[in-house]
């Protein structure tokens, strides 16, 4: 799970090397922690938070098929 978010945001942001992604397991919630460059912030939310929204949906959508539980923060 860890990789494709890494590798999702990568493929947003104008600052790749600044990607990171935390991960730490929360009762039964895989918790992934995304954090980029200060001025890709923008890039990874999106206008009204669309893009982070597709970036969950995605990750949802992968976790279900797994049989896991994940949750995706961003933070700066």
């Amino acid at each position: 799970m860890k990789q494709l978010v890494e590798t999702m945001a990568r493929s947003l942001v104008d600052h790749p090397e600044y990607v990171d992604v935390t991960e730490r397991q929360q009762d039964n919630t895989l918790v992934l922690t995304l954090t980029v460059h200060e001025s890709d912030m923008g890039k990874v939310i999106g206008k009204q938070g669309r893009i982070a929204n597709s970036l969950r949906s995605v990750l949802y959508a992968a976790a279900s098929h797994h049989q896991q539980r994940v949750r995706l923060d961003i933070a700066e």
